[in-house]
């Protein structure tokens, strides 16, 4: 056999030959016209496989046909696609359709051909042709099919399109309509939290995921200490709003680069208190385009309360939780009766805002040299302030009904010590447990390091060295109001809060499940 453009053609093996003639398969399937084969115009070789000028070839019978070629000749469905791919389910039934009306006048297959074409069914379990289709049947199946493919892939194409469209139109931050079912999937929408306080600037932003959870897509946290100095001079000093605007310029970089649906952004006590507080807002509009805004210490500890709802049990019935602050400690009582709201905020009966935290405690008794005499000094001012709160006492029915939460840089370094971490990790420390005794040693503990031994500690640190001593005097402060057998740890506050009143407030979990078709409770 000659090759029309190279002469000879060239010398395969074996396999190679199996290999070519599976290639083939189908192109032989279309070969045979009006039952006969394309092999019957040109006679089949008997020399051996591997011979000069011929490719190798199976072994055929006495009229020059392969016994399993002839196999799946009788037994191949020529309506089938030959190119291996399915059929949409659109196409799929536009073809079943079709071959049901040309088949209303043939009769229904046997038993036995039917469990011989078992093999041969489409998508949905039925076969593609109830019978061979003749010559000019396959050529009209075969049009049919590419006309139905073309117009498949336009409907696919302008589909994809509008979805791409509906998508960048509603990517921007500004956009705050509702959604139409199935537009736009809820939790690829961001959230951003930021809190400027005495001590901290943290931003946190987030995209909601399931009923009541965020998920965390960029954070930034860290001290400023905006407040230093405040108490005495009731200004915020130049060196300490330069280093808050700092900080702001990379909170406002990130924001920036993310497209976010809706952000609050607050400023605690220091602003509260400082007489310069709303000066210092408004150069930081003009240097970084983020407008704060300066919440009460009402909003303040009901948004703590927000951030740590999760946290509560089902099983709890009161709660003290507290926020020690760098200028400020928020402290709510919760009780919780037999029905509980959605907003554990709701459940509040009485709070109250002490005007003193970790800076401005440290800063009037000292925080780098503490003796236990200077510790007990702190505890008892901290404990002359709390005597002025009017609340009932808390009745406790049992073990389990009653625990402290704290959400503070206190309570989570506490934590971090009791841990023995080599570096502080949130995973570790948010939601833990610590019984009663295990505060009072890890007080102790660091009530007897010095204060290079507190700054050595990796989830102290120097920048929190002078501090945590006067937040355990305050926390030490609110364990003799509140006896507890326990208490909770909770490394976060008001950005979780702010986050989880925002993404309430725009019914995003309600709307999740509705669009998922579940029922949507009022």
């Amino acid at each position: 056999m000659e090759d029309p453009e190279g002469g000879a053609k060239p010398q395969f093996d074996g396999a190679s030959a199996a290999r070519r003639k599976d290639g083939k398969k189908s192109r032989r399937r279309k070969g045979k016209r009006g039952g006969q084969s394309r092999n019957a115009a040109h006679p089949a070789s008997h020399e051996p496989s591997g011979g000069a000028g011929q490719p190798a070839r199976p072994m055929e019978d006495a009229g020059g046909n392969p016994a399993r070629k002839r196999k799946r000749r009788r037994r191949g469905g020529h309506g089938a696609v030959q190119d291996g791919s399915p059929l949409p389910q659109a196409m799929e039934q536009t073809a079943a359709a079709g071959n049901a009306v040309r088949s209303d006048s043939d009769s229904a297959p046997s038993r036995r051909n039917r469990r011989k074409h078992r093999g041969k069914r489409g998508l949905q379990g039925r076969p593609l042709t109830p019978a061979k289709p003749s010559g000019a049947q396959q050529q009209e199946s075969r049009a049919e099919e590419t006309v139905l493919r073309a117009e498949l892939r336009e409907t696919l194409n302008g589909t994809n399109a509008n979805r791409r469209g509906r998508q960048e139109s509603h990517s921007h931050s500004g956009y705050q309509g509702d959604r139409q079912g199935g537009e736009h999937v809820w939790p690829e929408e961001l959230y951003a939290a930021l809190d400027l306080g005495t001590n901290n600037c943290r931003l946190l932003i987030a995209q909601p995921t399931r009923p009541g959870q965020f998920r965390v897509v960029d954070a930034f946290s860290r001290i400023v200490r905006l407040g230093e100095g405040l108490a005495a001079s009731g200004r915020l000093s130049d060196e300490a709003m330069e280093r808050a605007i700092e900080a702001l310029r990379i909170c406002a970089s990130k924001l920036r680069n993310r497209q976010i649906r809706r952000m609050r952004l607050i400023a605690t006590e220091a602003c509260r208190q400082a007489v310069n507080g709303e000066e210092f807002l408004s150069r930081v509009v003009a240097e970084t385009g983020l407008a704060l805004e300066i919440i009460d210490r009402e909003t303040e500890a009901r948004l703590a309360v927000s951030g740590c709802s999760s946290l509560v049990g089902r099983e709890t019935r009161s709660v003290v939780l507290f926020d020690i602050g760098g200028g400020s400690s928020e402290i709510a009582v919760i009780r919780i009766g037999d029905n509980r709201f959605s907003r554990l905020a709701n459940h509040i009966t009485h709070w109250t805002s002490l005007p003193v935290g970790v800076v401005t405690l440290s800063e009037r008794h000292g925080g780098h040299d503490v003796t236990p005499e200077a510790f007990e000094g702190m505890v008892r001012e901290v404990e002359g302030m709390l005597g002025s709160f009017d609340c009932p006492e808390i009745e406790v029915a049992q073990t389990g009904d009653f625990h402290l939460i704290g959400t503070s840089g206190t309570v989570t370094t506490l934590a971090g010590v009791h841990l023995d971490l080599p570096r502080y990790d949130r995973r570790k420390v948010d939601g833990i447990w610590l019984s009663d005794d295990e505060v009072s040693a890890m007080q102790a503990k660091l009530l007897s390091w010095d204060f290079a031994s507190r700054a050595a500690n990796p989830c102290i640190g120097p920048d929190r060295a002078d501090l945590v001593l006067a937040g355990c005097a305050i926390l030490e402060a609110i364990r003799r109001r509140w006896p507890s057998p326990r208490m909770r740890v909770a490394d976060r506050g008001l950005r979780e809060g702010l986050l989880t009143d925002m993404m309430a407030d725009d019914g995003v979990w309600r709307r999740n499940r509705n669009r998922r078709g579940q029922r949507v409770r009022s």
